[in-house]
């Protein structure tokens, strides 16, 4: 049976910003902030991905992808690796997930301090290209079924889908999501991210804005608006995935929608956000890119705050 989790990163910003005006959507963000406190983001007793240290990530690109966005992927997951990337160039990708330690399960085990890509393959649209959410998991079981990736209770399977994929609810409530699928040994878990290029505005900000909600223009995007979306919204699924694989670990709310480590945080990207405000990034002197973590290969990355329970606070990485 199979149990969901929303990503809406732009819905609380939006309804803010049209409600009220920016000293005011100011003080909401604290506000907020403060009514979700360590009381009410709870452990539910639930296990972690905290086996092995570092998770086992299987990639399915389904649809057709340019060679440029594979890259840019596989360097975000090549990023938790510290032995690629350049000590002077701070805070990084692994700086960020580190905010991650403080969720532990009943045995004091953090989750998994790191990602790593062992294998990937392609699906030509096998299920279509319009498919429900549900057969989502039908592309993961199906590429197990036919041996072409393993089955691994330990892991995360992600499906990204190409941008003339429709996937149902994407950019209307929701820019990827993740679950756990039974299968004949238990459980797996996975999880779905879109092209975010299919709604920029919703599924790209900062680097898009939609066409209703906060003014201003958007931020130049250091890779790519469809691709740096991606990054944001595979970044959002790898936290709420560890920390709340089965819908009984880490979130508030009702479980069936939860608020989890990131989603617990939408909009925030540094420090001083407000809603139509991402906070204090790094700026690129030359492409006026804006960024606030480094990964494999001298990339940049845009990767969003962390609910942290240390702190009881939203926590973006430090630039």
């Amino acid at each position: 049976m199979l149990t969901r989790s929303l990503l809406c990163p732009l819905i609380t910003i939006v309804a803010l910003a049209l409600s009220q005006g920016s000293h005011a959507n100011q003080n909401q963000t604290r506000s907020s902030s403060a009514a979700l406190t360590s009381a009410s983001f709870v452990y539910h007793g639930g296990p972690l991905l905290n086996q092995p240290r570092s998770i086992n990530v299987y990639l399915i690109w389904y649809g057709a992808f340019s060679m440029k966005d594979k890259s840019i992927v596989l360097d975000f997951f090549a990023s938790f690796n510290p032995k690629v990337l350049n000590p002077r160039l701070q805070p990084t990708v692994l700086t960020w997930w580190k905010i991650t330690a403080s969720y532990k399960d009943k045995a004091h085990k953090p989750v998994s301090r790191a990602f790593r890509v062992v294998k990937q393959v392609g699906d030509a649209y096998s299920l279509g290209k319009n498919i429900r959410r549900a057969q989502v998991a039908d592309v993961v079981k199906n590429k197990i079924k036919a041996k072409k990736l393993p089955e691994d209770s330990n892991g995360f399977y992600l499906v990204l889908t190409s941008k003339d994929t429709i996937v149902e609810n994407f950019c209307r409530n929701s820019c990827g999501f993740h679950d756990s699928v039974q299968i004949s040994k238990g459980k797996l878990v996975y999880g779905h991210v879109g092209d975010s290029g299919q709604c920029s505005g919703f599924c790209a900000w900062p680097y898009a804005v939609p066409p209703y909600g906060p003014p201003g223009p958007p931020l130049v995007a250091p890779n790519g608006v469809s691709v740096d979306g991606i990054i944001i919204n595979i970044a959002t699924v790898l936290a709420g995935a560890t920390t709340n694989p089965y819908k009984n670990g880490y979130f508030q709310g009702d479980a069936l929608a939860p608020l989890e480590a990131v989603s617990a945080c939408p909009g925030i990207f540094g420090a001083g956000a407000y809603p139509g405000y991402p906070g204090k990034l790094i700026v690129d002197k030359a492409t006026k890119a804006s960024y606030n973590a480094y990964g494999a290969n001298s990339k940049k990355f845009l990767v969003p705050a962390i609910w942290d329970l240390l702190t009881s606070a939203c926590k973006p990485v430090a630039t």
